[in-house]
């Protein structure tokens, strides 16, 4: 499935629910299952990072949708390769605490 197609899966699905809770609290839910991902890793259960990977994943999107963003629109900027130096993979500096 692509992103934009599942953006507007999730569209379908939850738009409705997703306004009338509004953009903080939609993404509020995102960030608690970016928590749930996490304790998912450190787990390290196949299965249970499969599950909380795409709910991170139906979190954002569904706040992008609120926020005006079309992900595949967004996602795009990395096509052609690392959007700071253009290179894939990446030979940009690495930089302490982050990414590049």
């Amino acid at each position: 499935m692509e992103i934009g197609e599942l953006q507007a899966r999730l569209r379908d699905l939850y738009e409705a629910r997703d306004r009338a809770r509004g953009r903080e609290a939609t993404f509020m839910w995102f960030v608690e299952e970016v928590g749930e991902l996490s304790r998912a890793i450190r787990k390290g259960d196949p299965e249970n990072l499969r599950h909380e990977f795409s709910d991170a994943l139906a979190w954002l999107l569904s706040a992008a949708t609120l926020a005006g963003v079309d992900m595949e629109e967004a996602a795009s900027r990395f096509a052609a390769g690392c959007p700071r130096c253009g290179a894939c993979p990446c030979s940009c500096p690495h930089r302490p605490g982050g990414a590049s």
